[in-house]
């Protein structure tokens, strides 16, 4: 039942040619509105990805450098009770007094106490100093002031006390939205905790700086102690306690990484030593994607109503005549057959295909030379179209500037601006696919300026050349990408110190290029196949958004043959080397691989 419906269902297309090429050309007008439109979408949520990622990351930094700045100014306003000369006469002649002179050192601690909640501002409402030995505990509020005498250490305390800290963070149970910051009294010989000195303060005072991190309404921003536990939680939902306890096992200072259906950023603030956590649901980035698709499949339902009706039509009208052909080459059985091929097909085009099957043999062969002269030619032009500037590369140096423009002197800008030029200018004013090493140079001299401005605490770049190379032609736009990955694949993963080193020399007629670098290196596994690759002629490999080591390889062999090109080696962790070889004195080839179509 199954194969005779099948066949029911193919038979059409078998015996009419109108049919088949209806379908294809549907299926093509179709497949690329559907695959531009899904591609659109996941360009678009990778871009608002890093975008969310790189911004967030920063907001992280500085906001945890503004909030480490507020608790510094709240552990100052400790320090001016921790250095009262009054605390430290109470403390040093507290059992010598007669009751006035307590009394009266009593006044003067409440006296200080009184003067710190005034100037520490509305978000402190209250103060406390607590004396271990004599069980004496201060209290300041904005109405009263008391001086109690204790029987037990006060349950804050004494966590600061057994812990052996010199200072805690923690929320008021009873009222959420406040919390106390104690810092322990020492003495100054042992470092014995004499007691502390703790502020009540309102976690308001910091809701405007964590406001610098909100993005949206579905994202939570807290404040965690060092062992992942929620201090203040402003909005969101809280996390699990998975992700809590991920956050306070990582060692690193900032980063994130992505959870289930969130993304999960960190940030410890100095000098508390509490955790800044910022989660942002996956829907956020997800959002900007999902509009992009709702649009293009509106767009595309459009498109492919009018992609079928156009498909049907010109079908139509490309296969009529194709029909009339077929039957009239059936007055043509009378001629001489030269071997004719066998054709299993049985619609319109197998008997074509019967009946002209020596002409078409002979175009065939000629088509297929033309074809691949042409494919020659066209491969070399896309090869040239694709050595293009790295679009992150130019984003980074455009705010790179940005920022040299406030910073640096003019001079300083206007050379990395006049270097972006004369980059550009060489690749879209330079027509030839061959250009003078000297001119290429000064093109990667122009690319090193930008990086060395960038990069330039950690970035050594030295260039040696022999003067005779410098007349030889080299592929236009071959040394700036092998620097890029130098880059990309090797300095960037690599902590510490750059360096890289490009020497130009001249041997047995050849002019010898090595581009050697310092970076991570590369496995053996993995250089053995890209020593493959470049062995081959796969010249349109690229890595990435950036031109590939095989394509600067291919267009090498293409215009100066095959003992030309490029040699890589390599030791995983101990740098790269790419040395490329090109003819010395090679001026007269640029017209010679003009006649030739190279």
């Amino acid at each position: 039942m199954y194969a005779r419906w099948m066949r029911r269902l193919i038979e059409p297309f078998r015996r009419s040619i109108r049919n088949k090429l209806m379908l294809t050309m549907i299926v093509l007008a179709v497949a690329p509105i559907i695959a531009i439109t899904a591609l659109a979408a996941e360009n678009n949520r990778r871009s608002m990805e890093e975008e969310v990622i790189s911004t967030t990351l920063s907001n992280m930094k500085w906001t945890g450098i503004h909030l480490g700045s507020q608790f510094a100014q709240l552990n100052n306003l400790i320090y001016t009770v921790l250095i009262s000369p009054h605390l430290s006469d109470y403390l040093a002649n507290a059992e010598e007094q007669n009751l006035s002179s307590q009394f009266t050192s009593q006044r003067n601690i409440i006296d200080t106490l009184t003067n710190l909640f005034y100037s520490a501002g509305n978000h402190v409402i209250g103060v406390e100093l607590y004396l271990k030995d004599y069980n004496k505990l201060f209290t300041i509020h904005a109405s009263s002031s008391d001086i109690a005498s204790l029987q037990a250490v006060p349950p804050a305390y004494k966590l600061l006390f057994d812990q052996n800290r010199d200072f805690t963070v923690t929320t008021d149970r009873k009222d959420p939205g406040r919390f106390e910051l104690i810092r322990s009294i020492n003495r100054f010989e042992n470092q014995e905790k004499l007691g502390a000195v703790a502020l009540q303060i309102r976690w308001g005072m910091l809701d405007q700086t964590l406001n610098l991190l909100r993005r949206g309404a579905e994202d939570t921003v807290i404040i965690a102690s060092a062992d992942g536990q929620i201090l203040y939680q402003p909005s969101g939902i809280a996390p699990s306690p998975v992700i809590l306890s991920r956050v306070a096992g990582t060692g690193e200072a900032q980063g994130y990484f992505r959870a289930d259906h969130e993304y999960v950023f960190y940030s410890t603030i100095d000098p508390v030593g509490l955790k800044l956590i910022t989660v942002l649901p996956t829907s956020f980035i997800n959002e900007s994607a999902m509009n992009t698709m709702k649009f293009g499949l509106i767009v595309g339902a459009i498109s492919v109503a009018v992609a079928v009706l156009l498909a049907v039509l010109l079908a139509w009208r490309l296969a009529t005549p194709i029909v009339r052909l077929a039957r009239s080459v059936q007055g043509f059985g009378m001629m001489k057959e030269r071997g004719p091929r066998p054709s299993y097909r049985v619609d319109e085009i197998g008997l074509l295909e019967m009946k002209l099957d020596q002409m078409a043999h002979r175009i065939r062969e000629h088509i297929k030379n033309e074809y691949m002269i042409t494919l020659e030619k066209k491969s070399a032009e896309l090869k040239a179209l694709q050595a293009q500037i790295n679009p992150h590369f130019l984003q980074n140096t455009l705010q790179m500037i940005g920022s040299m423009l406030f910073m640096n002197s003019p001079s300083d800008s206007y050379g990395v601006l006049r270097s972006l030029s004369d980059m550009f200018r060489y690749i879209i004013r330079e027509p030839d696919d061959l250009a003078p090493l000297r001119a290429e140079l000064k093109h990667l001299s122009d690319y090193m300026l930008i990086q060395q401005q960038r990069f330039a605490a950690r970035l050594s770049y030295s260039l040696e050349v022999d003067e005779a190379a410098l007349t030889s032609l080299i592929p236009k736009l071959s040394l700036q990408p092998i620097v890029e990955n130098a880059f990309f694949h090797g300095l960037e993963p690599k902590e510490g110190a750059w360096e890289l080193k490009v020497e130009v020399t001249c041997r047995e007629g050849d002019t010898v290029i090595h581009i050697i670098d310092n970076g991570i290196g590369i496995e053996a596994d993995r250089l053995a196949g890209l020593r493959r690759s470049l062995e081959g002629r796969d010249s349109s490999r690229t890595s990435g958004e950036r031109i590939g080591l095989g394509n600067v390889a291919a267009r090498t062999r293409m215009h100066f043959g095959s003992r030309y090109g490029l040699e890589l080696s390599s030791r995983h962790g101990q740098g790269t080397i790419v040395t490329l070889t090109i003819p010395q004195e090679r001026n007269e080839m640029k017209h010679d691989q003009g006649a030739g179509g190279g």
